[in-house]
């Protein structure tokens, strides 16, 4: 119990830290900042959800004391829980129907991993939706905000900017954030799941099989909640920016299933470790083609494009 309490002394006060270099404006803060939920998740898959409690709690009474309330609710809120139930969900398990007898952790039924992207998407909208509702109540109230925001700065910093451009930079974040916001939150929590169940792993202290990623596949439902958020984008106000959000980010979870089905098709190539490098290259330096991905994911989940291929997979080619 006493080496539990010390990692989860040692987690929290690591997330903590991570967390408020924001504050100190370098740029380097911005990337520690990102991954402040990655201590969180590693006490909880490598040691119970329960000192993974004791690490948030740790974390947001420092974050607390030392930067004000705000600051601790917003750690506690938009990391410490969303962390602690994320490795919680990762860790659950339980026997299935031909295994009830066994007890092995391999003989188990984990959770889906492609349920727990959809709780990842889901913790990306309501975070993209606080953190635009902080701004103002609709559209225009937000659109304000900034537009304060940017004067203020500008008689801080002696700014030439003209009320136009500043008029134009605020409509520029309200289009854009309902759009970058949610997939910036689903990748930050999926990378840091995926690095902490990485470190569990390495520490061996994953008590759980590593899960078949390339068979991640999101709730049929998951289509239908789609289309649905790509019609009300076209309704206007507060809730097509609130829809924006929620198409974005599931469509940004059917793109790391695309990249699953990739994985899958990709198989029997020749050369496929090179082909698969030069797809995550080209995707980093042209993000415009995660679109490719969506579609392919999506494809997938409409024409069961892994299972037809699995089905007809020709031999493996033969070693030289």
């Amino acid at each position: 119990m006493i080496a539990i309490l010390i990692v989860a002394l040692a987690a929290g006060a690591a997330s903590a830290l991570m967390f408020a270099s924001i504050v100190s404006g370098a740029a380097v803060s911005l990337l520690l900042a990102y991954f402040a939920p990655l201590p969180l998740m590693v006490v909880a898959l490598g040691w119970g959800p329960l000192a993974a409690v004791f690490s948030g709690i740790i974390a947001t009474a420092a974050l607390t004391t030392l930067l004000g309330l705000s600051h601790g609710v917003g750690f506690a809120i938009g990391v410490a829980l969303p962390a602690w139930w994320l490795g919680h969900l990762a860790m659950l398990g339980r026997p299935g129907a031909t295994t009830a007898a066994a007890g092995s952790a391999a003989n188990l039924e984990w959770y889906p991993v492609g349920r727990i992207l959809i709780w990842i998407v889901a913790i990306a909208v309501l975070t993209t939706a606080g953190i635009l509702l902080s701004f103002g109540a609709d559209v225009d109230a937000i659109a304000e905000t900034i537009r304060q925001g940017l004067r203020e700065m500008m008689r801080q910093t002696d700014g030439n900017m003209t009320a136009e451009q500043i008029d134009q930079l605020a409509r520029l974040f309200v289009f854009l954030a309902p759009l970058a916001l949610p997939v910036s939150v689903t990748m930050m929590f999926t990378l840091n799941l995926w690095l902490a169940a990485k470190v569990a792993l390495t520490s061996r202290r994953l008590h759980r099989p590593w899960p078949d990623l390339r068979s991640t596949a999101l709730p049929p439902v998951t289509l239908a909640i789609l289309a649905a958020a790509v019609a009300f984008c076209f309704v206007g106000g507060t809730f097509a920016m609130l829809a924006k959000a929620v198409a974005t980010a599931l469509l940004f979870a059917y793109a790391l299933v695309g990249f699953a089905v990739l994985h899958v098709l990709t198989l029997s190539a020749s050369n496929r470790t090179l082909w698969l490098v030069c797809v995550y290259a080209v995707m980093f330096v042209f993000s415009g083609l995660i679109l490719v991905m969506a579609a392919l994911g999506i494809a997938d989940a409409v024409f069961g494009l892994r299972q037809r291929y699995l089905q007809t997979r020709p031999p493996p080619l033969p070693v030289a």
